[in-house]
């Protein structure tokens, strides 16, 4: 549900507030730098927020948080100090951005779109069921949540839908294959993108240890051509040494189309989750360029999400996920030192 024209006007008084304080920046304190003075201004105008209360105190400061970082008053690393590595932070915040894509249907529309198009011959179902799993992987930090939360409910379907169950010998139809298939595809498309899983960027926080830093796009870049060739093989691989007795699926693509009549149109909460997710993946692909990091990136996807109303803050706060990760970690001791 999306905010509502008294929520957004609640935000009028912080904005403005922030604003007339930023603009005295010439005026501030000889004492006080000019980056002391920003800060103060954002910080203020998180106050007023937080007592407007267009969003819950939590959502306000993370828009605060974004607020901070993106104007560069205060670098990333600086910011999440407190907290941990900023890497644990990207994860953790990619892991309520992918809430959105099961909230608002979108993970689902896509898979049944990928399935009308692709899901004539059983192999090409296969296939289009990956890539569904491809295309959710770069915000979807759980490959547990993203082949069981939105490509599980998928298959099971199309298995219903040729009588293929997992408790007799019919599994073989193509149950099993398009499972196993998919159990595949989801271990490749997790290393192809540091934010596909949760244990990526421990990896990448490990290199930066040894003085190795690795982006978001040199992870993608070197994980690209191994991935597509992994992505093309093992499919093909799975249908020859377990194939499925169900060759042809012409009735996958009436199955999804009628799926896809039932949800209707798309909707405004897709059309705003569909944008934020195209922009983050701009967004991380070309940090090099722009100088905004990568988990900067997530926040400001986070707070978009949140600005819009296609999450609100009880979503956050129901997305254990991210936050038991973030605790792990920073649980996690490396050569008998916490990881900072």
């Amino acid at each position: 549900m999306l905010l509502s024209k008294e929520q957004y006007k609640k935000f009028l008084w912080p904005v403005l507030v922030g604003l007339i304080l930023w603009s005295c920046t010439p005026l501030r304190p000889v004492a006080l730098t000019t980056s002391a003075w920003q800060m103060f201004a954002i910080f203020v105008a998180t106050i007023v927020g937080c007592i407007t209360q267009p969003l819950p105190i939590g959502a306000v400061s993370i828009i605060g948080f974004v607020a901070a970082t993106l104007t560069r008053v205060i670098d990333i690393d600086t910011a999440v100090a407190g907290f941990g590595n900023s890497s644990i932070w990207l994860i953790a915040m990619a892991f309520f951005i992918s809430r959105g894509f099961i909230k608002t249907g979108l993970g689902k529309r896509i898979a049944l779109n990928f399935v009308s198009l692709f899901g004539k011959r059983t192999l090409r179902l296969a296939y289009s069921i990956i890539g569904v799993d491809l295309v959710l992987a770069p915000a979807t930090p759980s490959n547990t949540a993203r082949a069981g939360g939105v490509v599980y409910p998928i298959i099971k379907s199309l298995a219903d839908a040729f009588h293929s169950s997992p408790n007799d010998e019919s599994r073989k139809d193509i149950g099993a294959f398009l499972m196993f298939a998919e159990f595949h595809g989801d271990t490749i498309t997790s290393a192809m993108f540091l934010t596909a899983m949760a244990g990526n960027p421990l990896a990448q926080a490990f290199a930066s240890d040894a003085n190795i830093n690795i982006s978001w796009i040199t992870w993608f870049l070197a994980a690209l051509l191994p991935g597509i060739v992994s992505l093309i093989v093992i499919p093909f691989f799975i249908y020859k040494i377990y194939p499925p007795k169900i060759k042809e699926t012409p009735n996958a693509k009436q199955w999804a189309d009628k799926r896809l009549k039932d949800m209707g149109t798309f909707s405004l909460p897709e059309k705003m989750m569909s944008i934020i997710f195209i922009l983050a993946l701009i967004s991380w692909m070309t940090s090099s360029l722009t100088g905004i990091d990568a988990t900067l990136t997530a926040f400001i996807a986070l707070a978009l999400l949140l600005l819009t109303g296609v999450l609100n803050w009880q979503d956050v706060l129901q997305e254990t996920g991210g936050v038991e990760y973030a605790n792990l970690v920073l649980c996690f001791s490396y050569d008998g030192h916490p990881i900072k």
